[in-house]
């Protein structure tokens, strides 16, 4: 069975699986690694910090796929667009803001848009942007996401049916091929995933953050702003994170607007960070979490997550 979709044909893709452009920790080997597998490898390159993206894109652009770079729009202005469209992406991906001023530099390149939206209001504006490919985020996802998002599962088709015939992909809470089917079944072109992926050899993280995802349970995630406040991140209120447990998480949950204004608290995050009290970063995960459980190439990923799909849709089919 060829999971032949409009998302893998609008990019010439043999699989309909993109990478989450996870900010860090999608850097150029492991996007590489994913287009090679077939998929769309998405470069994280969230604020578009010159001397990251010096360093990785020309590791996903040397691949020789179709690869493609996503960005934090509320962190970027027009330079680091630019500096990412000299080297040929595929396709550009916007997320979290309103990515209007870049939508005319990214078609002049030649690149497919490709836009996050996190409730209905931002799926509005992207369909009335002409973005080529609309990605549809649950709040079952890792990282940020909206605060007052809704899931997955009920999301997307709406999504799909407000975007038509615009291809959506799915995100949130999809670790294996059993959800890349089951957002197949729902509607959607494909599904963009980010913690699985985390989960593997070529992922830009610290080995402790690679072990807690693979112990970790979705019971154990959490939805919050505390980690941004506490860490002076600039992220919008609207968008919070989901993380694996925290110590600063257990101190102020509920108490965001006071820490927000204690400048010692957020001092003491800092001198806690440098006495490796506390990890170097957050886990951002997903609450499918569970379903990870090892680190495997992830070109080899790719092809096991579409082996189970195909696999889930053929017995769903027999049903």
């Amino acid at each position: 069975m060829a999971l032949s979709t409009a998302f893998t044909r609008l990019l010439g893709l043999r699989h309909p699986i993109a990478l989450a452009p996870m900010g860090g920790s999608a850097g150029g080997a492991l996007a590489a690694a994913v287009s090679v597998g077939g998929g769309l490898g998405l470069l994280g390159a969230g604020g578009g910090d010159p001397d990251w993206l010096a360093r990785e894109l020309p590791i996903v652009a040397g691949a020789g796929k179709p690869w493609g770079v996503g960005f934090q729009t509320w962190a970027i202005d027009l330079a680091a667009v630019e500096r990412v469209l000299e080297h040929g992406p595929r396709a550009v991906m916007f997320s979290f803001g309103d990515p209007s001023r870049y939508v005319e530099r990214v078609r002049g390149a030649g690149a497919a848009l490709m836009v996050q939206v996190t409730d209905l209001e931002e799926a509005r504006q992207a369909v009335d942007l002409g973005a080529d490919v609309i990605v549809a985020q649950g709040t079952e996802s890792g990282g940020h996401g909206a605060r007052r998002g809704r899931a997955t599962l009920p999301f997307v088709p709406v999504v799909v049916d407000l975007a038509a015939p615009v291809p959506v992909l799915a995100a949130g809470g999809i670790a294996d091929g059993r959800g890349l089917a089951a957002v197949l079944a729902l509607g959607a072109a494909g599904a963009l995933i980010g913690t699985r992926f985390q989960a593997s050899a070529e992922a830009l993280v610290d080995p402790s953050i690679a072990r807690a995802i693979v112990e970790g349970r979705g019971e154990d995630t959490e939805r919050s702003g505390v980690l941004d406040i506490a860490r002076g991140s600039r992220w919008p209120s609207k968008y919070t994170a989901r993380t694996l447990g925290h110590p600063y998480l257990d101190r102020w949950r509920g108490r965001e607007a006071e820490l927000a204004v204690d400048q010692q608290a957020q001092l003491a995050y800092q001198a806690d960070l440098a006495r490796g009290d506390l990890p170097p970063l957050p886990v951002w995960a997903s609450e499918a979490i569970d379903l990870i459980t090892d680190l495997p190439p992830a070109a080899d990923l790719v092809g096991a997550l579409v082996a189970q799909a195909e696999d889930a849709l053929a017995r769903a089919g027999g049903r």
